[in-house]
């Protein structure tokens, strides 16, 4: 009982984490890789489809219900692109962890039967992935913006701490899906429709101004609300983080990254009974 409130004290954990990084980054690499294996395209994909989708978006949301982000400002079809890509590109990194974490588990039975081997760097490995594949889409949307704007955000060095909220809470969410993904295996179905929700619950196709009064203080109870307006501020709009509120936000997916971690411990014993 002693050696299992060590692991999860929040120290140990990133500890645990740092002490296994040559497994996780040979992981992540393979995990790219075999991505994009037989593909013609390769790792061009990942900036194929959120290309794709930011095309579609733009034209619905710019073009036939004409979105206006920021009140009193005319934003062009570029502007609207530009900030609806930079919400694209967030929103993916949790989109995409979550709806493969629930299979990280079912998907590796060869190693739930290896004692030694520490499972709970699964869900790391696929955030690992996803960012890298997000760094192409962020890049993207750098060089666009400065072709279209010829400036660089004055903020942009802060753009790093915006990601620290959301990849704590895809890392914890992460955890906890890929273990009850184990028990119950209508969970990943049940995660595609949740992540279709939080794209319509979430200020990516529109701005928190077009949420009506009354609604709007139930949408501020979503992170995303918040991760997604410092992430557009410190990228495009040249504005700091509100910090007060990145802070609330950080203990709160620091609390959840720990939560799901415990949680996965707890579980872990039990998989290959299940499996």
């Amino acid at each position: 009982m002693q050696g299992r409130r060590r692991s999860l004290n929040p120290v140990r954990v990133v500890q645990g984490l740092w002490h296994h990084r040559d497994l996780i980054r040979q992981m992540v690499n393979r995990e790219i890789s075999q991505r994009y294996r037989g593909t013609v395209l390769g790792f061009a994909w990942s900036l194929i489809v959120p290309l794709t989708s930011l095309a579609i978006y733009t034209f619905v949301f710019s073009g036939i219900f004409r979105s206006n982000w920021r009140p009193g400002i005319q934003n062009s079809t570029g502007d609207y692109a530009l900030t609806l890509f930079a919400g694209l590109t967030a929103f993916n990194v949790l989109a995409e962890t979550l709806s493969r974490a629930p299979n990280l588990v079912l998907a590796s039975p060869n190693l739930v039967k290896k004692v030694v081997f520490p499972l709970e760097i699964l869900p790391v490995v696929q955030l690992g992935a996803t960012l890298a594949t997000t760094a192409i889409s962020l890049v993207a949307l750098l060089v666009v913006n400065g072709v279209l704007t010829r400036t660089v955000s004055a903020t942009l060095w802060l753009l790093p701490l915006t990601f620290v909220p959301l990849v704590l809470l895809a890392l914890g969410i992460s955890w906890f899906f890929a273990s009850l993904g184990v028990y119950v295996r209508d969970l990943g179905q049940g995660v595609g429709l949740l992540t279709q929700v939080l794209l319509f619950l979430s200020p990516v196709m529109y701005p928190t101004t077009a949420i009506p009064e009354a609604f709007r203080v139930w949408f501020n109870l979503n992170p995303l609300t918040s991760i997604l307006n410092d992430f557009r501020a410190t990228l495009l709009w040249g504005q700091v983080l509100d910090w007060p509120l990145w802070m609330v936000w950080f203990v709160v997916s620091a609390l959840v990254a720990w939560l799901g971690y415990a949680w996965f411990i707890k579980t872990k014993p039990g998989f290959a009974d299940v499996m």
